[in-house]
């Protein structure tokens, strides 16, 4: 076995022949990323063993993603800093005749939603995956807001996660990056009330007041600049002058 041996070693279903199938069923998934189970297996018998697998109540993705978090942690311990980027995708199984689904972005499509945190260094090196946050929307009743769980939790659960590791990798710098959506005064509070074990790094959605006074985006446009990015647009994506500017903010323990 190869890479996936390694990759999988603490991982703990309670059955030694559910943990070989796993590594197994990872080696081949790895060799064919796009391929589906038949096409990734080698034989109709590993085919029908991959499938009694993953109907197997027994098998949670939990324990699976939780032995390669403790490998893709590891790795992290090799680095200074690595950024610890948390977003939100789409899993369409629209036209599956699968329970539990729930709208997508429009209410007819059925599938579910996924916030991973995935972990790279500075230079974009893939460190893996430590924690992820899965869930289908509740379906609108007519007119009425949506019900189930509160969505923006996950920007926060996935900061808290983060924190967790802090201890146990000392001498690495982790960076929480989110997009707009998770500028939410909730993970601001969490990270606060944790004691910043790690830092964030968030796309600017709200021009807050500061506690000094004044607003946050005049007081960023204010101070000198740290330095220039120059990039080019495609045809046809903007007009001159007609580019929108995003500010960036980050705090630090230092």
């Amino acid at each position: 076995m190869g890479w996936a041996s390694a990759e999988f070693e603490t991982i703990d279903l309670g059955d030694q022949r559910l943990n070989q199938r796993a590594v197994l069923l990872a080696e081949r998934l790895g060799q064919k990323p796009g391929a589906s189970i038949p096409g990734a297996c080698e034989s109709w018998a590993e085919t029908a063993a991959a499938y009694r697998f993953l109907h197997n109540a027994q098998v949670g993705w939990e324990e699976v993603l939780t032995a390669h978090a403790r490998a893709s942690q590891a790795r992290m311990r090799e680095h200074a800093v690595v950024l610890c980027l948390q977003d939100t995708t789409e899993l369409d199984y629209n036209g599956r005749a699968i329970q539990g689904l729930g709208p997508l972005s429009y209410e007819a499509q059925r599938g579910m939603y996924l916030h991973p945190t995935y972990v790279v260094t500075p230079q974009r090196e893939p460190l893996g995956v430590i924690n992820a946050w899965s869930w289908a929307r509740a379906f609108k009743a007519g007119g009425a807001p949506r019900g189930g769980l509160l969505e923006s939790v996950r920007w926060v659960e996935s900061y808290e996660r983060i924190a967790e590791q802090a201890g146990e990798l000392a001498k690495t710098r982790q960076v929480c990056v989110g997009d707009r959506e998770s500028d939410i005064l909730a993970l601001l509070v969490r990270a606060h009330e944790l004691g910043y074990p790690a830092d964030y790094l968030v796309r600017c959605q709200h021009n807050r007041v500061l506690p000094e006074g004044g607003k946050l985006w005049d007081r960023v446009m204010a101070s000198a600049p740290l330095g220039h990015v120059r990039f080019e647009l495609p045809a046809g994506c903007a007009a001159p002058g007609s580019a929108r500017w995003g500010l960036r903010w980050i705090r630090s323990r230092s």
